[in-house]
């Protein structure tokens, strides 16, 4: 068991040897995505918790950064789109400086995968889409969360979602305020927990419209 002693906890000794898996190059192919594909497959495959689940990382106009948990909500050729909203902190975030990074974790693979790029909005049919196949409570939410916001008390959130569904009813709209936000990745990187800390890290880069992939030490 962990020394505590004075407010501080002694986990200088918390470790362990990363065998899981190995990444090497003649199995990954020139294309990231195909391999984040199968990463993810493999991800929901065993069973993670919310294996979409991601920290998103962002600056403001001041360069000070600041990074949350999001869910990742779809990914193709163009990207990897998530939803939120546009006035949060993130969102005001992004207005002021388009660009973010995002990270999975996989702890029972040891995987871990860092994607790099600018952010768009999506269009409006793309959020609408998504808003309408959502739960009719998470729609509601929606309407009730003056997201980042500082509020008095929750009471604050069930009368706003109150209110949004006796104006709203079953079929609410998506908020003006409400929507997605594609990254368009510039540079992925791929790593894989090894044995001795000698972990594997193989990164892409878009270099004049191809990805050109290195291999990182760890």
């Amino acid at each position: 068991m962990a020394a505590s002693y004075a407010g501080h906890v002694d986990i200088s000794g918390l470790r362990r040897s990363y065998e899981q898996g190995e990444l090497d190059e003649a199995g990954t192919g020139d294309a990231p995505l195909a391999l984040f594909e199968r990463w993810f497959a493999d991800a929901r495959g065993l069973g993670h918790i919310e294996a979409n689940a991601m920290a998103l990382a962002t600056v403001d106009a001041d360069n000070r950064p600041s990074v949350r948990t999001v869910l990742m909500k779809g990914f193709d050729a163009d990207g990897i789109v998530f939803y939120t909203n546009y006035t949060s902190r993130k969102g005001r975030e992004l207005d002021a400086n388009p660009h973010a990074a995002v990270l999975f974790h996989w702890a029972q693979q040891e995987r871990q995968v860092r994607i790099e790029g600018a952010v768009e909005k999506v269009s409006e049919a793309e959020s609408d889409d998504y808003y309408d196949v959502r739960p009719l409570d998470s729609r509601i939410g929606a309407w009730a969360s003056p997201q980042s916001e500082v509020i008095p008390n929750r009471a604050v959130l069930v009368t706003n979602a109150a209110k949004a569904a006796a104006e709203h009813g079953l079929r609410p709209p998506r908020p003006a305020w409400w929507g997605g936000y594609r990254l368009v990745p510039t540079e992925w990187e791929f790593w894989q927990g090894r044995k001795s800390r000698l972990h594997d890290r193989l990164r892409y880069r878009l270099v004049d419209g191809r990805w050109v992939r290195d291999r990182l030490a760890p």
